[in-house]
């Protein structure tokens, strides 16, 4: 019992933000990361220490996020979420960092597989050759679709800039 609130207080925290990275939404990202654990811990004899516990950890986070973005549940909410945006007052946008909003919105209008090797590589800070044995990628494969990630999220942050410029 000792062993499993230590791995849990260890890895808990990083891992609901990578699945939020997955998901963008914290209460989703945490009954993953629940998920993940329950299932780590029913399973636990199956894991090879090939690689470390927060690897195999962020992998079953991933893999489970990426469950979740193909669920119906998922697009339902979507849906849901879509109709109650469109109700929110503009006291409520004006409360939200504007820098902070601006990032995650221009990361999530990234397709997936542009995004997950961005978040891979600069917030779990994996190799592109980690990247690529887990994504089943060829390096190169990893390494162009870094770059095109980083051009997409460079030219949404310049068509903002410019949309600001415009309207003062």
């Amino acid at each position: 019992m000792h062993e499993m609130e230590q791995i849990m207080d260890e890895h808990s925290r990083y891992l609901v933000r990578i699945a939020y990275l997955y998901v963008k939404n914290w209460s989703t990202a945490e009954d993953i990361v629940q998920e993940v654990f329950v299932a780590y811990f029913q399973k636990s004899g199956q894991f090879r220490q090939e690689a470390s516990l927060r690897t195999y950890l962020t992998r079953m986070t991933a893999n489970r996020s990426k469950d979740y973005l193909r669920s119906w549940k998922h697009k339902k909410d979507v849906l849901l979420g879509a109709a109650y945006s469109s109700t929110k007052g503009a006291e409520d946008v004006l409360l939200e960092q504007e820098q902070l909003v601006s990032l995650r919105k221009n990361l999530f209008q990234l397709p997936l597989k542009y995004r997950e090797p961005l978040i891979l590589y600069y917030y779990d800070e994996q190799s592109i050759a980690e990247i690529a044995s887990y994504l089943e990628l060829n390096e190169n494969t990893v390494k162009t679709r870094l770059r095109r990630a980083k051009q997409q999220l460079k030219e949404f942050f310049e068509e903002e800039e410019e949309e600001v410029t415009n309207n003062e």
